[in-house]
């Protein structure tokens, strides 16, 4: 029986098709699971305030196996992929950081928390969530 693990994929909706390009890896690997994300196309609905958003957000990493982020230099600027890492740390969740296909730089906040740094391959990055997951 294949363990099914409970994912929360970090990650700005301006970058989209990363998040997308994830889920493919994941089903082109096999991988067994359930998204605790927020997708672009079923956002969390708050009364407009951060920290319900932050509570929400909170909720969804609380039942997770590990957080998954990406490396990209914008994460080290992004106000929510820092409060996700503090919520993944509190709990604490395993943090699996994905450097970007070619990037030359990559984010220092988001590695110095990874408790795993992957290259962008589908075979990596499975590999790292059956690990920490």
């Amino acid at each position: 029986m294949l363990k099914t693990y409970r994912l929360f994929i970090s990650h700005s909706w301006a970058y989209g098709d990363t998040y997308d390009r994830l889920i493919e890896f994941f089903e082109q690997e096999g991988l067994s699971y359930y998204d605790h994300s927020v997708p672009k196309d079923d956002p969390i609905y708050t009364n407009s305030t951060d920290k319900e958003l932050e509570e929400a957000i909170d909720a969804k990493i609380k039942g997770t196996s590990c957080v998954i982020i990406l490396a990209g230099v914008y994460s080290t600027y992004s106000k929510w992929i820092n409060k996700e890492i503090k919520i993944a740390n509190s709990y604490p969740k395993p943090i699996i950081a994905v450097e970007p296909w070619g990037a030359e730089r990559t984010s220092k906040i988001v590695k110095e928390n990874a408790h795993k740094i992957v290259k962008w391959q589908a075979k990596s990055i499975v590999n790292a969530i059956k690990e920490l997951g």
